[in-house]
């Protein structure tokens, strides 16, 4: 462990309250995709369930807003639309042991120092707010997860429609910075319009002119891969030898594109069904140690959704997952808190100015 991860403090349940909590209810789904009254939802902290006899069991794994289904002594985060008839729910809506429920919030705190006044500027992270230390500290969180840990991208088109982002997310690509990409069918799209255009939406990704008839560009490509089959054999019969597609998939990197009613074409490996697409979104959920969202507000809730604020590791030991969200407005960064990522770090900043930034200090 290096000291950018910190550790972990579990709750003392020695101690009361704790240690007087009853055991946690249970009851029985009443019908498949249907949970019990009073069930207890879930949040992406992480929380233990009193089995009786003083024995509380951690989730093993967490998600905003599903419910914990109890088998045996193991415990199971589970979305109400997969739970079965009979299984054994828990249920109870408090969270500090009254009901043998613990929400342990505090497990990676760390000490900070008092402030010395009550009243300060510049308390709330904005677009004016320096981000130097926050960069150092996400370049000590990535080289420490290339080798340790698995780190998601989830990226808006924005990073393709730039020459240098999209050369600088290649390069993290093929050096380990990125264990998982996930995306819409925008930003496959245009990585590959560019790739085989030089054009994101019909414009020069380093110029910026309009090419005569380019808005067809990203048109054309979509139809090039769909009569090639498949993103893999387009790559192979068109020549494409650059992008961030295109390093995926040369470096066995997985990526999920997840399809929206505005989609053009879309691309084969598109995911239309939007529970298909969540559950091939989960897998990479439950393995993350670091998230990047990038340019791409529906995408990062919806992943911040699915992301626990920690991780048990192979060898025990729990650890936190770091989460950056990087737009150009507060908007996306508090939207995302509103629904539950309190622990979201955001960095205000264009896409460009971020990824050039990232790849020039990562690199070497």
């Amino acid at each position: 462990m290096t000291p950018t991860i910190p550790p972990y403090t579990p709750p003392d349940f020695t101690a009361a309250p704790l240690s007087q909590a009853p055991a946690a209810r249970t009851e029985p789904a009443p019908a498949d995709g249907v949970v019990p009254d009073n069930y207890h939802g879930t949040s992406n902290h992480p929380e233990y369930i009193h089995l009786g006899n003083g024995k509380w069991i951690l989730a093993p794994e967490s998600r905003m807003d599903s419910v914990l289904v109890l088998k045996g002594d193991a415990l199971e985060v589970v979305e109400a639309r997969r739970v079965r008839q009979g299984q054994a729910v828990v249920v109870g809506r408090t969270e500090d042991g009254e009901e043998g429920i613990y929400v342990h919030t505090e497990g990676f705190a760390v000490a900070v120092e008092e402030e010395a006044d009550k009243f300060a500027f510049r308390t709330r992270g904005t677009r004016e707010t320096p981000f130097s230390r926050s960069y150092d500290e996400l370049y000590q969180v990535l080289r420490h997860d290339r080798d340790h840990g698995y780190i998601v991208w989830v990226l808006g088109p924005a990073v393709a429609f730039d020459k240098d982002s999209r050369i600088a997310m290649q390069g993290l690509i093929e050096n380990g910075y990125c264990h998982a990409l996930l995306a819409g069918n925008a930003l496959a799209t245009h990585d590959l319009e560019a790739a085989r255009f030089g054009t994101g939406l019909g414009q020069d990704i380093y110029s910026q002119h309009l090419r005569p008839l380019g808005h067809y560009n990203h048109l054309d490509l979509l139809n090039e891969v769909r009569r090639c089959g498949s993103i893999p054999n387009a790559i192979r019969e068109l020549g494409i030898d650059n992008g961030i597609i295109y390093a995926c998939e040369k470096y066995a990197v997985p990526y999920v594109l997840a399809g929206s009613i505005r989609d053009d074409g879309p691309l084969p490996e598109v995911i239309g069904d939007v529970y298909q697409a969540q559950d091939a979104m989960r897998v990479h959920a439950r393995k993350a140690t670091t998230v990047i969202t990038l340019a791409t507000q529906l995408h990062s809730i919806a992943f911040g959704n699915m992301v626990a604020s920690y991780r048990i590791m192979e060898d025990g030991h729990i650890r936190p997952v770091f989460f950056f969200i990087v737009d150009m407005t507060e908007f996306s960064a508090d939207k995302l808190a509103n629904r539950g990522s309190a622990q979201a770090v955001a960095f205000l900043t264009n896409a460009q100015d971020f990824m050039v930034n990232l790849w020039n200090n990562l690199k070497g």
